[in-house]
């Protein structure tokens, strides 16, 4: 075993206990930690794969930006984890069947695909590119020319997410003690002091007292 399968065994076991924790966490918080873990091995196996810029990508973008807005809606949702909890096991046959099913068809598709890559075509896929070869210039062509129009949707639909995280951090709660601005600005200093007359007999009995 080389160098390099040796780290590619070792980063794979690690996405792959990072992805289980995911869904069997019962802290959401320790779910999306362990998410991101899983996010930086597989950037780590796009670096062995030679694809630098999505490795570097998905390390600035998921890590660096989506997952760490993921971990403080999680935090200021205030989320029951009982109450999510109570019908696991119920559905529990159904979230197996349905993971059984993406599973094989991955596999299909993937086994379909294998056979194609024959080691003639890589072979001739290395010789048509030059020494100096860059995968980012390449990537970025094509994502600012041929697929322009699915970036700008993906753009939207992220867009539309953070809004909607936005919209359900700020839900009126009746265990805060805020104040309705508009209330603030409407006071006056009227309403605020009230000045009593207090007769100079009943200082002087109070002095009295306190002496």
């Amino acid at each position: 075993m080389d160098f390099v399968a040796a780290f590619f065994y070792f980063f794979s076991a690690v996405l792959l206990f990072a992805g289980v924790r995911v869904i069997t966490a019962r802290n959401p918080v320790h779910a999306v930690l362990y998410l991101m873990l899983a996010f930086s091995q597989a950037a780590a196996l796009w670096l062995l794969l030679k694809a630098e810029f999505l490795g570097i990508a998905l390390v600035l973008v998921y890590l660096g930006a989506v997952m760490v807005l993921f971990l403080f809606v999680v935090m200021m949702l205030d989320i029951h984890v009982d109450a999510m909890r109570a019908g696991f096991w119920r559905h529990l046959p159904l979230a197996l069947l349905l993971g059984a099913l993406v599973s094989v068809e991955l596999i299909a598709v993937l086994w379909a695909g294998f056979p194609t890559a024959t080691a003639d075509a890589n072979v001739a896929t290395r010789a048509m590119h030059a020494s100096d070869h860059r995968n980012t210039y390449e990537l970025g062509r094509l994502l600012y020319s041929d697929y322009l129009y699915p970036i700008q949707v993906a753009a939207v639909i992220l867009l539309v997410g953070m809004v909607a995280a936005i919209a359900l951090t700020l839900r009126g709660r009746k265990d805060t003690k805020t104040i309705d601005p508009g209330i603030q600005v409407r006071a006056k200093a009227s309403e605020r002091l009230q000045v009593l007359s207090v007769p100079p007999a009943r200082v002087a009995a109070a002095k009295e007292e306190q002496a």
